[in-house]
Order: structure tokens, then sequence, then C-alpha cells
């Protein structure tokens, strides 16, 4: 069987159906083409069902911490059970809206594997897209105007530290445990590690985080990196920096894991989990039948997501950078605009807030201090601690703080980093006014509502030209 489709979506994650919605309100009749199920690992192995572990998490250590609000709580108890099925109900309540906002678009769904073509008599082009349904019916052949390349990536592995399903664990397995391990090495400080270190530590865990540089969060502002690192060791997390892992030394044994350090330092724990990272899902989707680069396993795009062939985009995990879920879905939308000729501005990846939900939560959006430094432009900053905001004293949480970098020529706000109490919600504002090219000034003397977390991030801007009035 042969259809023709304006677009073709290979991958139903979040860029792709995302993409696909947008493509149906252009008026563009659009397929995507799914191996698994559509909201892919976001919904299903990442954003969504990590957030709903850590928001239990979070709970369980507000309960046990409940005196320090003149509440006692004479029982708790963890039913990790319970937890998971919490965690699968709001994923099986969002992957049914994903399904009924497909329906809506009238947008077809092929569940198979797809693989592009070459030219050939269904196309004198590249990108017809072949079918094998996973239903083990006959080939479906899709011939589409263009296509768009979502297959987003799965968790990086280390040679030696495969997973097993048993002791060693990638983040996907993790989702799964029927328990909480009483211990745990964690490899790998970057954003997915120190995520779940934060959630089994919680949950009561013995957390070892091994990371291989000279801090976590490596990408984020210093002063960030250390705060978070600070708070995790206060909760007695074991953060172990310089970690050069040596592969070889590996042993499973007696119900245990463990490992060794080029120092010679040797780690034990019931369960290992590696968070080295994410690799690119771009093997057997046949880029070899088409002229498209391929560099350092992602595939090369320009700034509207096309691929070396104008006709074929792709979006999300598959081109690197920023491998964030809402990145996916504006590449998305940006890529189908583009090819409804109504793009108006290429992804400003510059204003990508980022944002990590460990407890304290930590966000940013724009440069670091030591990014502008490298830059060479001369800066200035200013930081506003939790401890004097009101809200964060009535919330009980005043660990952390605002950081904002700014041009010191033109005040313009060049980076807002947060770590602490509702940090990923707070970086919006910021977010909004790093887009707009807003300067301290504006960002200081906007009226903030009071008590708010958010004063924090106005009290910040004003810091920088000696106008805060609370600290």
């Amino acid at each position: 069987m042969t259809t023709a489709y304006d677009l073709v979506i290979l991958g139903g994650g979040i860029g792709g159906y995302t993409a696909a919605i947008r493509a149906s309100q252009l008026g563009l009749k659009t397929a995507i083409v799914e191996q698994d199920k559509l909201g892919g690992t976001c919904l299903h192995k990442g954003c969504i069902p990590t957030k709903a572990l850590l928001r239990s998490a979070e709970v369980y250590r507000t309960v046990k911490e409940s005196s320090v609000f003149g509440i006692e709580a004479n029982k708790t108890a963890l039913h990790f059970c319970r937890v998971q099925e919490r965690k699968e109900n709001i994923v099986h309540t969002l992957y049914n809206g994903v399904q009924s906002l497909i329906k809506k678009g009238e947008i077809a769904v092929y569940e198979g594997t797809g693989r592009l073509m070459g030219p050939s008599l269904f196309s004198p082009m590249s990108g017809t897209i072949s079918v094998e349904m996973n239903d083990g019916t006959e080939n479906v052949m899709l011939v589409p105007k263009h296509v768009i390349i979502a297959t987003g990536s799965r968790p990086k592995n280390l040679t030696g530290l495969e997973p097993d399903e048993d002791m060693i664990l990638s983040s996907n397995e993790a989702l799964e445990m029927k328990k909480i391990p009483a211990s745990i090495i964690i490899v790998g400080g970057g954003v997915i590690g120190v995520e779940w270190a934060s959630m089994l530590a919680d949950f009561g865990s013995d957390v070892t985080v091994l990371e291989y540089g000279n801090r976590i969060l490596p990408s984020e502002d210093e002063a960030i990196s250390n705060e978070m690192a600070r708070q995790l060791i206060k909760r007695r997390v074991q953060i172990v920096v310089n970690a050069e892992i040596e592969l070889d030394s590996l042993q499973k044994e007696s119900g245990a894991v463990s490992i060794k350090t080029a120092a010679g330092e040797t780690f034990s724990a019931e369960k290992m989990l590696v968070a080295a990272g994410r690799t690119a899902n771009i093997e057997r989707i046949g880029l070899e039948n088409a002229e498209i680069k391929v560099e350092n396993g992602v595939i090369q795009v320009n700034e509207w997501m096309q691929t070396s062939e104008s006709h074929i985009y792709a979006v999300g995990d598959v081109v690197g950078g920023l491998q964030l879920a809402h990145v996916a879905s504006y590449e998305g939308t940006t890529a189908v605009e583009h090819i409804a000729g109504q793009a108006s501005d290429p992804v400003d990846y510059s204003s990508v807030p980022r944002c990590i939900y460990a407890y304290p939560e930590a966000a940013s959006v724009g440069m670091t201090e030591q990014q502008a430094a490298s830059k060479k432009i001369d800066i200035k900053t200013s930081e506003f601690p939790f401890q004097a905001s009101g809200k964060a004293l009535v919330y009980g949480e005043t660990e952390g703080f605002v950081k904002v970098v700014a041009d010191a020529r033109t005040d313009d706000i060049l980076g807002v980093h947060i770590v602490g109490p509702h940090a990923t919600e707070l970086i919006s504002e910021a977010t909004l006014a790093h887009m707009l090219n807003a300067s301290g000034w504006e960002l200081g003397t906007m009226i903030h509502p009071h008590p708010s977390l958010s004063e924090a991030v106005g009290e910040t801007a004003l810091m920088m030209s000696g106008k805060a009035i609370h600290f």
C-alpha cells in the first residue's frame, strides 16, 4: 500500500507529535510513524515519570520533617509500590491525552518501524518511508513531500557497564524498580544523575555519585553547581569528583556491585545507575539512503532544522545540542512552520531555560558567569539569598539564591541562575526578560507580588545598581 502525505514524521515523541499537531493546524496532511508509544521518552521513560517519583520523594521528605511546621506525624511509611502506581497513572492519563490530540488533528499513526528510502519508482527524491508494521502485515510505503526525523535518544552505555536489569541500571530500568535499594552508586553527576541522587536520598538510599569532571552539573554556573553539591552532601549524599572509573575493575557478587577509580578508591553498593548522557537514535532509519550529514553521532541541520536534503528536517535529541523536551517541541514547531512558509525566526537557543528537578531545584537561562568571562565580556553579577525572602521563610526553604549576570556596559541581562524553592517555575520570568533583552533595571522595577518567591528575582536585578530594598 502506498499513501501520499504532505509531511511524514519519524518518531512520535514530544518533538514529533508537537510537529504533527502544528502541521495539522496549518492544513498539512500528516502522518506519524512510531514503533512504540506516542509520547516517546519524555512521557514514558523521562520527564514525566521521573518528576512523578521526585514529587513522591518530596512529599515523603516533607512529612518526615513536618515537626518544623508544628505538625507531628506519628507514623511515616513509604509504600513504593503505590508510588509506582501513581507514576503509571499519571503517564497513562497524559498518554490518553496525546492520543486524543492526534485523533482530533486527524493525524495518521503507523505503528511500526520507519526507514528512509532513496530515489525509487515511488519518488524521484529520497524520503519515501518504508514502514515495517508491528502487527506483521505487509510493509506500508508513505510518500511525503517533506519528512521530519524525530527519533529521539536512549541512555548512553559505557563499555563494561551495560545495563543487566539487575545490578547495573540505566534510567530506563531504574524507573521500573520494585523497591528502593539500600545503597546505590550513580555514575555521572549531570542533570540525570543529580535528580536520581536527590530522589533516592529522600527515599532513604545511601547514595554515592561518581563524577568524571571536577564538579557536578558541569554545564551550569559554578555557583549553582557548588550550592547543589553542598545541599546534597548535607543530606548525606557522597559526591566524588575527578572520579576516573576503571571499567575492568567492575565486580558483581554477593548481592553487591563494586568498582574502582584510578585514584585507588573502591566503591560498593547494592545497585549501580549509569547516568552518562544520551545517544541519538540514528541507526536503522535509512540515513545512508539520503544525503544527510551526521557528525559526532547527531544529524546536522541548519537554523530551520533542515538537513542537507532540504525537504528532510530533523528535530530533538537526534540533532544534539540541548537535549530537552521543550527544545524538541519548539524545534518541531519551527520546522513545520518553515515547511509551510510561515516561519518567523529560527530557534534562539540562548533563551532556552534549563531545569533541574532535584531538591533543591535549580534552573537557569542564558550565559553562566564563566561563559561570559570566556567571551571577554565586561560583566557585573549579583546574588540574592532566599534567606532574605519572606515567602521562602514561610515556605520553610531558605537555602539557595538567585544570581543575575549582566553586561556591565549596557545593563542587559546575560543570564539568570536560580537554586532554591520552585526555581523551575521562577525561571520563566527570567526567560522572558532574557528573550526581550531586558535590562536589570527593567526586571527589577517590575512590580512583584508580596510575599512571593519571585520577589527574589526582582531584588537580585536591583542589587546590581545598589537599589535592592531587602538585602
